[in-house]
């Protein structure tokens, strides 16, 4: 192996586990509010919100496959299953999920950190956009006009 391909590798490890960083935390969070249950109209009703979202957002995970990545990188157009009705699944789903878990918390303070934190996800939302746009052109301008955020 030369030396730049050793580099390449060690940065693609490097990178791999910020790829189920997001899912990690929100599992964590998950046990946390499970461990403060009440079987109350507001704990089912964030629980009614944040466990199917939760299962979206890996259904829009596998369906992304080779695609995902943590930097906006243009792969290839994925366009199936939840994709072609929704451009972002991952952020939709994955926002969804974790405002459930702060809402059965109560952490309101946080929740509202969380929205900031969503304001970021919009921008890195807009450069993944830019990114599919200079490479995918007309097709991906096509599938935009056709899809929900």
């Amino acid at each position: 192996m030369h030396l730049h391909e050793i580099a390449k590798w060690k940065c693609l490890v490097s990178l791999n586990w910020l790829r189920f960083l997001d899912l990690g935390s929100y599992l964590i969070l998950a046990v946390v509010a499970g461990m403060h249950w009440h079987s109350d109209q507001h704990h089912w009703i964030d629980a009614a919100l944040s466990v199917p979202a939760f299962l979206l957002w890996l259904l829009a995970r596998q369906q992304i496959g080779a695609s995902f990545a943590v930097r906006a990188e243009a792969k290839k157009l994925v366009a199936h299953g939840l994709y072609s009705k929704i451009r972002h699944p991952i952020y939709i789903f994955g926002g969804l999920a974790f405002l459930g878990e702060f809402l059965a918390l109560g952490w309101y303070l946080w929740t509202v950190v969380f929205m900031l934190i969503n304001f970021s996800q919009y921008l890195r939302v807009r450069r993944e956009e830019q990114v599919l746009s200079e490479a995918f052109g007309d097709e991906y301008r096509v599938y935009k006009a056709r899809t929900w955020f």
